[in-house]
């Protein structure tokens, strides 16, 4: 008995093989790539008290920096702090005794932990001498 296999046959099953081989010697790959977290915060500033007030927000995002016109220097100063606002090192500015209350407020993620820092100071100096370049959102 003799058999006769055509071209056709022997490169279909060759190729066949071919891809079973690759799909063995792939290295294996995780299904799921672990996502890297990025550092970003929602701010809010609220001026004037509660009968009379105006709110300005942003999303602050460092990867890149975006969110606000002086966003590259708050990404910096967060930083260098690991994003607690708290340790903010004091700017020297001298600040009028001026009362005109705002009120400042961060949530989000850095570095992976959870923020939540609120605080009303006097007034747009005591606040920027406090917090940098983080609340800025006017231009």
């Amino acid at each position: 008995m003799t058999y006769t296999l055509s071209t056709k046959a022997v490169r279909g099953g060759l190729l066949a093989a071919a891809a079973l081989l690759a799909i063995g010697a792939a290295p294996a790959r995780a299904t799921v790539q672990e996502s890297r977290t990025s550092d970003w915060l929602y701010l809010s500033v609220t001026r004037g008290d509660a009968r009379s007030s105006d709110t300005r927000d942003a999303l602050l995002l460092c990867d890149p920096p975006l969110g606000h016109w002086r966003a590259a220097e708050a990404c910096a100063q967060l930083d260098a702090v690991g994003g607690d606002i708290r340790r903010m090192p004091l700017e020297h500015a001298y600040c009028p005794m001026v009362y005109a209350p705002v009120t400042v407020h961060a949530r989000g993620q850095w570095r992976g932990q959870p923020v939540d820092y609120r605080q009303t100071f006097s007034n747009d100096c005591e606040m920027g001498a406090r917090t940098g370049a983080v609340f800025a959102l006017d231009g």
